[in-house]
């Protein structure tokens, strides 16, 4: 029940840039799609390490929650808002600055690179919005209130999807804008959807408050954020740089190739969902019993979230296998594109279950805060498996691109086995930032 609403929220947050792929593929054609498609693994890189700044603070405030410790919960909260607002700042400009050097760093076809370069300026200018309303939603998860953030979601999402045809095709005064117009809507929704989050923390949580010095860093919690947060961080630089570099080996085989990728990828971010959101519930769950002294709870946590995970996941395997076109004729009209999203569905569906129950025990080592382990666990996974493999694979005249799609599924598969493998050491327990005495012990 704690997973529903953050699954809905992660759903409606996909449909910030689904929508944008529908709108854009549909109309304005297989290069536009490709323009939208190929920043978005540079998106991802470039916001990574602010993410684990995000996922240590929902750690941070599930654990004192826990324990008890309301001083302490309150400091995170703002030192959080404070840390990701600066962050923010830094990561747009860089960004905004290096979108053409970065564009070409990953093998952007020259018919493409302006349009995706104009996408990702006025995509990285709004970033700040996403980062404030991620600490927001980080912020009430690890209260264990997981439907606010859904509200406020809805709302933006809605924002976006009725701003996204205004802004692409034009109407009355609003100009025409293309691919501009979608990444301006986007920012949009993304901003209103902080504000209102942050206006609920101040109003109603009773966690932002004035005090002397509010608005100053407090270094020591400073330091413990960036020790949990900062290998989260790594480890989604490491997941967004490996797509970066498969996203180039795919990038060699033209834009017809990007754009059924760019489609495909967008169906599997809602294949992943439910265990992405469950292994969020988990985190929070976790860290909240391990803080309370309570880790017989987190035992009957991994048994019901596997099978959870597991169990929705094979259905939407099913579907991507048997009938991946009825998904793709969502982004796209072209033949072509139809069907390399499809090869790239068939081969890719196979390893969504080893991927869901990989996020659920990851979701279990994060949330008792030992983000180090699953930082190397994901450098290994993707590194020394995946990356290499799409290299010499695709490499292979015989395979092709399909060499990538291998890879990827291959990938996803050592992903579960080494989280599984750490997981059953119980190494992870050491790792609690705070804990109350257990009821056995008191």
């Amino acid at each position: 029940m704690f997973s529903i609403p953050m699954l809905l929220g992660n759903l409606l947050q996909a449909l910030y840039n689904t929508v944008d792929s529908i709108w854009v593929g549909r109309f304005l054609g297989a290069n536009a799609l490709a323009a939208v498609s190929v920043g978005f693994p540079i998106i991802f890189a470039l916001i990574a390490l602010v993410n684990g700044i995000t996922m240590a603070t929902t750690i941070l405030v599930s654990q004192y929650y826990g324990a008890g410790e309301e001083e302490r919960l309150a400091k995170t909260v703002t030192n959080s808002l404070i840390l990701l607002t600066v962050m923010g700042l830094v990561v747009s400009a860089i960004g905004i600055i290096f979108r053409y050097p970065l564009l070409l760093l990953i093998n952007t076809p020259p018919e493409i690179i302006d349009m995706a370069a104009e996408y990702l300026a006025i995509f990285m200018s709004g970033v700040i919005g996403m980062f404030l309303y991620n600490a927001a939603s980080s912020v009430l998860r690890g209260l264990g209130d997981s439907r606010t953030p859904l509200r406020f979601l809805a709302y933006a999402t809605v924002l976006n999807i009725v701003l996204d045809p205004l802004f692409i095709f034009g109407l009355g005064p609003i100009p025409s804008m293309g691919v501009a117009g979608a990444a301006l809507a986007t920012i949009i929704a993304q901003g209103i959807s902080a504000v209102i989050g942050l206006r609920y923390l101040y109003l109603k949580s009773g966690l932002l408050h004035y005090r002397p010095g509010i608005l100053r860093l407090d270094w020591e919690l400073t330091a413990l954020t960036f020790r949990i947060g900062l290998p989260a961080g790594i480890q989604q630089v490491l997941v967004s740089m490996s797509a970066v570099v498969v996203n180039s080996a795919i990038n060699r085989f033209g834009a017809t190739v990007i754009a059924g990728f760019g489609a495909a990828s967008r169906l599997d971010q809602f294949a992943f969902m439910p265990s992405m959101s469950i292994s969020m519930a988990v985190s929070a769950l976790v860290g909240q019993n391990l803080g309370a002294g309570k880790p017989e709870r987190v035992a009957e946590t991994v048994r019901w979230s596997t099978l959870l995970s597991a169990g929705i996941t094979a259905i939407v395997s099913v579907i991507a296998i048997l009938r991946p076109d009825i998904l793709m004729v969502l982004f796209t009209k072209d033949q072509d594109v139809l069907a390399e999203g499809a090869k790239y569905l068939r081969y890719v569906s196979l390893s969504y279950i080893p991927m869901a129950l990989m996020f659920t025990f990851g979701g279990v080592i994060r949330g008792a805060g030992d983000t180090v382990a699953t930082m190397l666990l994901t450098l290994i996974s993707l590194w020394v498996f995946r990356v290499p493999a799409a290299t010499y694979l695709s490499s292979i005249p015989s395979l092709g691109v399909t060499g990538v799609w291998i890879a990827i599924a291959l990938g996803s598969v050592m992903g579960f086995v080494l989280n599984y493998a750490y997981y059953k050491t119980g190494r992870w327990r050491s790792r609690v930032v705070v804990q109350r005495p257990s009821e056995s012990t008191e």
